[in-house]
Parts: structure tokens; C-alpha cells; sequence
């Protein structure tokens, strides 16, 4: 896998992808930035949320699940001082759909977690990586 990153101006860079996409990043207005686009802080935050989506998501359509909708909220805590990596993140899912089963969610998140995802198992180096979640049952179209 490669990437670029390119410095734009002051404290906003273009990162460009191998798959031939590109993110715009930029600081905060206090560091020099113009606010124009995610912190790399950010992007990581959430590039974790995508991949252990992607693997959630996966294991629930192999798992014959009705998902019409899923996300993950996530909130970390950094350290105070330098390198200021995160510390904690906490991972908080919500699976919609018909007949989902809460203990096949659980199963996919837990081997997402300690098996497929590792954007989050790389972070777990450094942060207690923690995780729940709540299924949303969907009301069936009313036909038998």
C-alpha cells in the first residue's frame, strides 16, 4: 500500500491514495490552520471506524443478517503530553434491520476487534480500545 501527502499551505496537506482518492487535511485555526479540512488525528479515528465497519458489516451479511443500516460512534481521549496518542477509544455501534440477533453483532464486533480489523488492533498498542453496541429491530413489511 502507498499514499502521498503533499503540504498545500501552511498546516493543510493533500493526502492522495494508491486506490487513486484524495483527502484535503488541515490544523485548527489556533495552530496555524484554516480549518479546511479533518485534523490526521481525525482521519485516524476515523479510518479505524471504517475498517472495523467494513469488517462488522461483512460478517453480519455472511451471517444472513437483515442490515438495512449500521454506524459506529467513537469517541477517544489523547495524552496530555507528547507524542499525544490516543489513550482511550470507545467504539459505539448501532446496527438497524429485521430479526437482527444481538449475540451474532456481538460475535461480528469481538472478531473485528481481536481478529480483522487492524487499524484497531494497531491502535490498541497504545489505547484501551473498548466496544458495545445496541441493535435497532426494524417492524417487518406486514406480509407472511
Amino acid at each position: 500500500m502507498k499514499a502521498r501527502v503533499k503540504w498545500v499551505e501552511q498546516v493543510a496537506f493533500l493526502g492522495e491514495t494508491e486506490s487513486n482518492h484524495a483527502v484535503l487535511m488541515d490544523g485548527a485555526p489556533a495552530g496555524g490552520g484554516r480549518n479546511l479540512g479533518p485534523r490526521p488525528m481525525e482521519m485516524l479515528l476515523i479510518g479505524a471506524g471504517g475498517c472495523t465497519s467494513y469488517d462488522v458489516i461483512t460478517i453480519l451479511k455472511k451471517s444472513r443478517q437483515a442490515v438495512t443500516d449500521c454506524y459506529v460512534e467513537l469517541t477517544a481521549e489523547r495524552a496530555e503530553t507528547d507524542p499525544k496518542v490516543f489513550t482511550t477509544i470507545h467504539m459505539h455501534f448501532v446496527v438497524t434491520g429485521r430479526d437482527i440477533k444481538p449475540e451474532v453483532v456481538e460475535k461480528a464486533i469481538k472478531l473485528s476487534a481481536e481478529k480483522y480489523c487492524s487499524a484497531t488492533i494497531m491502535l490498541g498498542a497504545t489505547a484501551a480500545v473498548t466496544h458495545d453496541f445496541e441493535v435497532v429491530q426494524e417492524a417487518g413489511n406486514g406480509k407472511s
